[in-house]
């Protein structure tokens, strides 16, 4: 008989950040195992809870008894199977006694290749009641726990102490044996609000007593869109926009829809985990402590208290704060005061910290660096910072921007790390050094590099906005590839401590996005140059080029170009990464028209004949011109005055860089290439006639390919 399983573990407090992860990989591995055992199928919902005290699931249409099945086993090939006499071998025998068959009793069967013997075995249905003690225990053990733990006098180790367990099918309680506990129907409600066990008369009723009676939501995505909800009417009451990601792009955050926000915020995940009834209430701070930079303090009220700061229309933190709690009481004037108490001995830390901070120069705590080490194959801190200054000049030069102060952010770039704030706040380097380049007297643009050289610091992030921020970004990203890759420290798997894989996609991402004209090879030159003789191999440079390659593969895939289009630029934009996006644009538009293929399967034939005699001909085939007067065929005089006549209008496209229309303008010369492949012979026997020939082609591969290779877009 079909009806819901219900399974809940009641234990003492779960990791809050771990929470999800453990609830849903024990009810995936559970439900797997019962569509595995033909206990659950198709029509079966698997649906997850998880609260602080608690792993449950239900899953709906659960077998009582599995079917009756028919095994098969495979056995032996025929050949091994029987002897010299047509008697059964003792690989068949063994078989047999395993399979619990006789010899009259197996078939032969053939699977193309060979013929097997086969043992069909009616198989009689367990009982879920046999199944699921197993199949708990093996799901417990699966769970991606980082570290165990005992408790009382017991030898079982779980992620916390475990102390109830609830299994029903329907009504009836299923017994199930785990960590010494046996199943029953009572579990408990909230810690504090519900007083009484709680028994659960049938698993549909789970998640409806447990909100009625035990004062417990007991979906952590429901909890999660509750608090959300609250958070939002809170914060409007207020005309203030709440805060629950450490990311202080504050207007891109100003921007969002409350969906948008509550999507973004990893501080909602936590506090979701760490309730089972919540309620949102307002707290106050003192507005002297606004006197601080508000990263500090939003980043304080964050991670030391879970509290959600707000910030005004314009931006600016307001004295109030968010409070998430797990209780609701008519008044919350003991809860709110409680909380208030404790906030302000951590303000009063930041701005201790700040103050402190302020009283050295940045300038100051350059040379300390010398004596933090870096990596003891690349020296120092100071080091680094060195050769991140040196890059971020000569780029700067490049860009047509001040050497000097691009320099100069780039020596006090990393200054912060020394002082008391980012000691104590780490996610706040550069956002510190921001500030402290301000109270010091330099420039804006350069306080404004301090920050954003760590920019992108994660997907979707915001880039930096000036040509001295970007040469800022751009050196210490480049000094991190080809230090770290050049000491042997290659990201292998899902290992990269060193953040390669992401520093090398925000170089990417700052060429192409911002977009910047440096080419590739060319910053990692410049890069490679900076560090001693013998420091680095000297095929570090085009190792980390093509690092960086793949991942801008994979970055252009992700923006829904296809594999065949990112090859063909890739294959002709050398390191103008900044014309990739365009040129993958223009591809695109391309490849949607009629003849695109039948073009790209010419080109590929085009570039065939010519690499056939670049090798039979070497140098004198490559620097071959063509000759008009050796042209002894109308097809080819027609094809070489085709391309004379585009090709102006093909390079004016091209220099405007309008890629589209570039690719575009090679449709007029098909019915010439056609005709030329249907009635010239490239290959001819007259040396002189047969070089003039490949040199057409080649000059007319050279316009069909400025934007990119489109022979592979051929099929």
């Amino acid at each position: 008989m079909k009806q819901t399983l219900l399974i809940e573990l009641l234990t003492e407090e779960l990791p809050p950040k771990a929470l999800e992860k453990l609830s849903t990989t024990f009810a995936d591995e559970v439900f797997g195992a019962l569509k595995e055992q033909v206990l659950a199928g198709e029509n079966s919902v698997c649906i997850p809870y998880a609260t602080p005290r608690r792993l449950a699931m239900t899953i709906s249409n659960v077998e009582s008894i599995q079917a009756d099945r028919l095994i098969e086993r495979k056995g032996p090939a025929v050949g091994a199977g029987l002897d010299a006499e047509g008697k059964p071998s003792k690989a068949l025998e063994g078989f047999m006694r395993s399979a619990n068959v006789t010899f009259e009793k197996l078939q032969r069967v053939s699977d193309g290749k060979a013929e097997y013997f086969v043992a069909k075995i009616e198989q009689k249905g367990k009982a879920l009641d046999d199944c699921l003690t197993d199949i708990v225990a093996q799901s417990l053990k699966k769970i991606p726990v980082p570290k165990l733990m005992r408790w009382g006098d017991s030898e079982h180790q779980f992620v916390r102490p475990v102390h109830a367990l609830t299994v029903l099918h329907g009504s009836r309680v299923i017994l199930v044996e785990v960590f010494g506990l046996q199943s029953g129907n009572v579990t408990l409600g909230h810690r504090f609000l519900s007083k009484d066990p709680l028994t659960i008369s049938h698993a549909d009723h789970y998640e409806a007593i447990l909100e009625k009676e035990g004062y417990v939501i007991p979906s952590l995505a429901k909890r999660r869109e509750m608090i959300a909800l609250k958070l939002d009417e809170n914060a409007e009451s207020l005309k203030a926009t709440w805060v629950g990601h450490t990311n202080f792009d504050i207007q891109k955050l100003l921007s969002l829809s409350n969906e948008d926000r509550s999507l973004l915020s990893s501080l909602l995940d936590e506090v979701s985990a760490l309730v089972e009834w919540p309620e949102v209430y307002i707290g106050e701070f003192e507005k002297e402590y606004l006197e601080v930079p508000q990263e500090c303090l939003i980043l304080t009220m964050q991670q030391n208290q879970k509290y959600f700061p707000l910030l005004n229309n314009d931006g600016k933190l307001l004295n109030k704060f968010l409070i998430v709690s797990n209780m609701q009481v008519k008044d919350p004037s003991q809860i709110i005061g409680g909380n208030q108490r404790v906030v302000r001995p951590r303000l009063a830390d930041a701005r201790f910290f700040y103050n402190q901070d302020r009283k050295q120069k940045l300038e100051s705590r350059v040379e300390k660096l010398g004596k933090v080490v870096y990596h003891n194959k690349l020296g120092s801190q100071l080091q680094r910072v060195e050769r991140i200054t040196t890059l971020a000049g000569n780029i700067a030069h490049l860009l047509g921007a001040d050497k000097a102060n691009a320099e100069l952010a780039a020596r006090l770039c990393k200054a912060d790390l020394l002082t008391d704030m980012v000691g104590e706040f780490p996610e706040l380097q550069g956002v510190m050094g921001h500030y402290y380049a301000l109270y010091d007297g330099e420039k804006a643009e350069v306080a404004e590099a301090i920050e954003a050289h760590y920019l992108p610091r994660f997907a979707g992030d915001s880039l930096p906005q000036n040509k001295i921020a970007c040469a800022v970004a751009l050196a210490d990203k480049l000094e991190t590839l080809l230090g770290i890759y050049g000491i042997g420290q290659i990201p292998t798997g899902d290992k990269d401590p060193f953040g390669l894989r992401r520093n090398a996609l925000g170089v990417l991402r700052i060429l192409i996005e911002t977009p910047l004209d440096l080419p590739l090879p060319l910053l990692l030159k410049l890069a490679t140059d900076n560090f001693p003789a013998g420091m680095l191999d000297s095929a570090v440079a085009k190792d980390v080029e093509n690092f960086m390659l793949d991942r801008l593969r994979g970055y252009l895939r992700e923006r829904d170009f296809e594999a065949s289009h990112v090859e063909a630029v890739l294959y002709t934009v050398g390191g103008r990464l900044h014309e990739a996006l365009p040129r993958l644009l223009g591809v695109r538009s391309f490849a949607a028209l009629d003849v695109a293929k039948d073009l790209a399967a010419a080109n590929k034939r085009v570039q065939n004949i010519i690499r056939k005699n670049q090798e039979e001909l070497g140098a004198a085939m490559r620097n071959a011109k063509v000759d008009p007067n050796l042209m002894t065929d109308e097809a080819e005089r027609n094809l070489y005055a085709a391309i004379l006549d585009i090709t102006p209008f093909a390079q004016n496209y091209f220099d405007r860089g309008d890629f589209g229309q570039n690719l575009k303008a090679l449709v007029t010369l098909k019915p010439f290439i056609d005709d030329f492949f249907d009635n010239v012979m490239v290959m001819a026997e007259d040396k002189k006639i047969r070089m003039n020939r490949a040199a057409l082609l080649q000059q007319l591969g050279s316009l069909m390919n400025q934007v990119a290779d489109i022979s592979k877009l051929a099929a």
